[in-house]
């Protein structure tokens, strides 16, 4: 049990001195697993819409919307992940990443 206890603690450190990245490749996982629902919802509701004014809702979309998800989303979740302490924060990681890699095998 204290071996395992141990790999527990040694992953979370080494994976605290990565938490923005681990973060990043969270959001950026998250953002390819939604991105085309969300761009589907709003091609149906703007669907009516002059060829411009979809064009730029998209542009916003794309460019701004999901470029300043990934940078302000991305320091919160690497925030509050960093508020977990060493004996849960690899067994959270792992958590998260298998939930991520559920979610991608059904899509």
């Amino acid at each position: 049990m204290d071996l395992l206890l141990d790999l527990i603690v040694t992953l979370s450190r080494w994976s605290r001195s990565h938490l923005y990245d681990i973060s990043l490749a969270i959001m950026a996982t998250l953002l390819v697993l939604f991105g085309p629902g969300i761009n589907a919802w709003v091609q149906r509701h703007t669907a009516s819409m002059n060829f411009l004014l979809r064009t730029l809702i998209f542009i916003l979309l794309c460019a701004v919307g999901y470029g300043l998800l990934i940078i302000f989303a991305t320091p919160w979740l690497a925030k509050g992940l960093g508020h977990f302490n060493n004996f849960t924060l690899a067994p959270v990681l792992i958590l998260v990443f298998v939930v991520i890699g559920i979610l991608a095998d059904r899509n």
